[in-house]
């Protein structure tokens, strides 16, 4: 079971939901069956089966899924655990997702301060945590708490990931945007520009990552140029927005003892 979990996030991880999704609802059947349904495992691919449900856009079988997960863990692991965070956070994404931002503010503002004082400030998924809030501070138009957080996360991922890292690339991506949404053009132009530069560093000219950043770091700075010639149109440029947030809900079972890593590696939001 744990292999075919960890080969069913595999194809998900490679954008096969037609295979992962059948793989997944397997795997989750059997552990419900052998191992009973309060397992951590069988929670796990309770948790995995509704991320594939999201990525495929099928909302309303994910967001029940990641509910019960959720009370489940809460009940089973305890509120603080930090399983039962991801599932807050994963469930906070998935009512973003669907627009129910009513939801998921308050959900991504519980998840942030418990994360906070379970796991620390400078935690890797205390970092996704205070993305994801910024994220649906920005879905909501409220870009006065939303960028400061956005710029707070910069900070604290380039000092704490690096420079390079693909969680630092996503936090400048979404405070360009941010700042080009306040009409702090120059500022998000020249985020863009830097945010490609380290796209094409980390990941190649080919990757889609890539090519959003370059062609809205190129749309930005030909909207800005001094020469109206140079110019395309007089138009705002049509920038495409990453999705802000960053819900990782695979999460590849632990290998036992003389197994490899599984895909994936430890599971992050």
């Amino acid at each position: 079971m744990t292999s075919r979990n960890n080969l069913a996030s595999a194809y998900q991880s490679a954008g096969d939901l037609a295979r992962a999704i059948p793989l997944y609802e397997a795997t989750l059947t059997d552990r419900e069956r052998v191992q009973g349904p309060d397992h951590p495992d069988t929670l796990t691919s309770r948790n995995n089966l509704a991320g594939a449900y999201q990525s495929a856009g099928d909302l309303a079988r994910a967001i029940p899924l990641y509910q019960a997960t959720l009370t489940d863990r809460e009940r089973v692991l305890g509120p603080d655990h930090p399983d039962t965070l991801t599932s807050r956070n994963n469930l906070a994404g998935a009512h973003q997702s669907a627009g129910d931002l009513a939801r998921a503010i308050p959900l991504h503002e519980a998840t942030l301060t418990d994360r906070e004082r379970v796991l620390g400030p400078d935690h890797p998924d205390t970092l996704a945590s205070r993305n994801n809030l910024a994220g649906a501070y920005e879905s909501a138009g409220d870009l006065a708490r939303a960028i400061p957080l956005y710029e707070a996360t910069l900070s604290d991922r380039e000092r704490v990931l690096g420079p390079d890292h693909p969680g630092t690339l996503t936090s400048r991506g979404n405070l360009a945007y941010a700042y080009w949404a306040e009409g702090r053009k120059a500022e998000a132009a020249q985020a863009f520009r830097t945010a490609a530069d380290q796209a094409l560093r980390l990941f190649g000219p080919g990757h889609e990552v890539t090519r959003l950043l370059v062609a809205n770091a190129e749309a930005s700075a030909q909207a800005l140029a001094p020469d109206p010639d140079s110019r395309a149109d007089a138009t705002e440029p049509d920038l495409t927005e990453p999705d802000p947030t960053e819900p990782d809900p695979t999460e590849p079972d632990p290998p036992g003892p003389g197994d490899p890593p599984g895909p994936g590696g430890q599971h992050t939001d």
